[in-house]
């Protein structure tokens, strides 16, 4: 059986936080429209509109639903160092999380 592929992605609300979902297939214009459209009773329908502000396509979905829900727990500065390609930043705030002090 072959695995179908899809898209984790963030969505900046129109309150300033953010979502993460995912979808399946190769376009992810229809489910931002969905989410601006209200198509969604969810997270999303009362903080429209929304903007991607990053995706990842994955070749197999199960791979990306084990990311989202990494992602799903980060916290807002781990999220946006994210989006800022900030790699040193997510590793700091990851070891942060954890307890551990960063040590000179």
């Amino acid at each position: 059986m072959m695995s179908m592929g899809g898209y984790i992605y963030m969505l900046r609300c129109a309150d300033g936080s953010y979502y993460v979902g995912s979808a399946t297939g190769n376009d992810l214009g229809p489910r931002v429209n969905q989410h601006n459209a209200g198509s969604y009773k969810g997270y999303t329908f009362s903080r429209r509109p929304v903007v991607l502000v990053w995706s990842e396509y994955f070749d197999r979905i199960t791979d990306g639903i084990a990311v989202e829900r990494r992602l799903k727990g980060w916290s807002r500065a781990k999220k946006e160092a994210l989006l800022c390609s900030d790699w040193a930043k997510v590793r700091e705030l990851s070891r942060r999380r954890g307890g551990l002090s960063k040590q000179s």
